[in-house]
């Protein structure tokens, strides 16, 4: 399965970006996450929140990572706050399953408003596509299984 590790991997952009070695603007961030603009949006708001700690993949969580999951969600609710999202009832969060998942460093995507999505990006993140899931379905899974299926 996926690795945890704190030190993350020098092949991993978004470990860079925890460890200040990219020119990416952080819009949040504490001890524990940070979060940023994902570069190819798929909505109006479209961002990234991710663990300083380098996690592989969801399929990597375990129950005791529901509560990281919770923050994670949090401040994805806090980022779409600061930047004024009209509707924060219009919002799609969750992850992309491996493999296809475009960067190995656990990342929850939070998009808004997810009504007025494209359609290459209702594909990509919408209720269809076989490869994003919810994040309600990653606690569910969590809290049932231990483990994301």
């Amino acid at each position: 399965m996926g690795t945890q590790d704190t030190s993350g991997s020098e092949d991993c952009p978004f470990c860079e970006i925890v460890n200040a070695k990219a020119d990416t603007e952080v819009l949040l961030s504490d001890d524990e996450l940070l979060c940023f603009r994902d570069i190819q949006p798929g909505a109006t708001h479209h961002y990234l929140v991710i663990p300083r700690t380098h996690i592989d993949y969801c399929k990597a969580l375990r129950t005791d990572d529901i509560p990281l999951v919770e923050r994670m969600v949090q401040m994805g609710q806090e980022a779409l706050e600061k930047n004024k999202a009209s509707c924060l009832d219009d919002v799609r969060m969750g992850f992309h399953m491996p493999p296809f998942s475009s960067v190995p460093h656990l990342h929850l995507h939070v998009l808004a408003p997810a009504s007025k999505m494209t359609l290459k990006s209702q594909l990509r993140y919408g209720p269809q596509s076989h490869w994003f899931i919810t994040v309600d379905k990653v606690l569910a899974q969590l809290k049932t299984r231990g483990r994301v299926k």
